[in-house]
């Protein structure tokens, strides 16, 4: 039986109506682009998942590139000086049959400090003839001088409620049943990244119905965090506290308190409960650097965010 195709794939969106936006500003930047069928050299950052490389793909079909004008390197895997002298130099150097040639770098913070170096002046030298497109995760690891001759476009958070929407389409497309209140726990628990959500959507639902949560609560690692959202929203803190740290591995402890951010409104009713848990996630943040058991740090957080809705204001006479 030939292998199902991933949701992922299948629904890799190639114009903009499919695309999830992080904002509306961001959105009309792009449709400028592809009105003036140009585009700057460019550095796409942000959190996996969040649409880097779908976005980059879209820029490039959408603004009439010619196909043997486009050359695509994964950087994890090509990182080094041979792949800039061979591979792009070669590429860069010849005529453009269109307007310009197009090297897009999937993951370039894992090039080498050297091939970034030598990276800089290609860029410099057939910036009137090519254009460059790097995605990344981490922009700190990419050279300044690489930053100062490319446009930065970071993709910290895509819309919430587009994101929702999305994984709504896909799953109505794949006449999959699905449960709002058990789509919202997929999101809370992979927001913003949307990769996760379908892939893990696409898991469960093999049955063409959207499965929930089903038996104890002690779950096991591949969904405790979805486990964690159910007793979250139940307000049982202590057992999702629990929960976490049974299953949570050391490299994911950081990833927590940002889970917690991105996540407000499971433990939020108004804005000023917010703001107040906006400066307890804050500041477990900063501790993170000092404590020396980073599990009593995120669970003195989650005990804060538990208590933030029966804190109560009290004003000075």
């Amino acid at each position: 039986m030939a292998l199902e195709q991933l949701w992922v794939e299948k629904y890799r969106p190639d114009s903009l109506d499919g695309y999830v936006f992080r904002d509306a500003t961001q959105k009309k930047q792009i449709e400028s682009w592809i009105k003036s069928k140009s585009i700057p050299q460019l550095l796409l950052s942000g959190k996996a998942g969040t649409g880097k490389t779908t976005l980059a793909k879209i820029l490039i079909k959408q603004i009439g590139v010619h196909p043997h004008d486009i050359k695509e390197i994964n950087a994890s895997r090509e990182n080094n000086v041979d792949t800039i002298r061979h591979k792009i130099t070669g590429f860069v150097q010849t005529m453009p049959f269109g307007d310009f040639k197009v090297v897009l770098l999937d993951e370039a913070d894992y090039l080498s400090f050297a091939a970034q170096a030598i990276l800089r002046g290609e860029m410099e030298k057939y910036q009137a003839s090519a254009r460059f497109i790097l995605t990344c995760n981490f922009e700190n690891k990419i050279l300044p001088a690489i930053h100062s001759r490319c446009q930065g476009f970071h993709i910290d958070k895509l819309d919430k409620t587009e994101f929702t929407a999305r994984v709504a389409e896909v799953l109505i497309s794949e006449e999959v049943d699905f449960d709002l209140d058990i789509l919202d726990t997929y999101v809370k628990s992979t927001y913003p990244d949307l990769r996760k959500c379908l892939n893990t959507c696409q898991m469960n639902s093999s049955s063409g119905t959207l499965d929930g949560l089903h038996g104890d609560e002690s779950g096991s690692s591949a969904d405790y965090i979805m486990k964690a959202v159910e007793l979250f929203k139940n307000d049982k803190f202590t057992a999702a506290r629990q929960l976490m740290f049974a299953n949570v591995r050391g490299d994911e402890i950081d990833g927590l308190i940002t889970w917690t951010f991105n996540n407000l409104d499971l433990f939020c009713d108004t804005p000023e409960q917010e703001d107040r848990a906006i400066l307890y996630i804050r500041n477990a943040a900063v501790n993170s650097s000092f404590v020396s058991d980073q599990e009593i740090n995120v669970a003195a957080l989650i005990t804060e965010l538990a208590n933030v809705k029966n804190v109560v204001n009290v004003k000075d006479e």
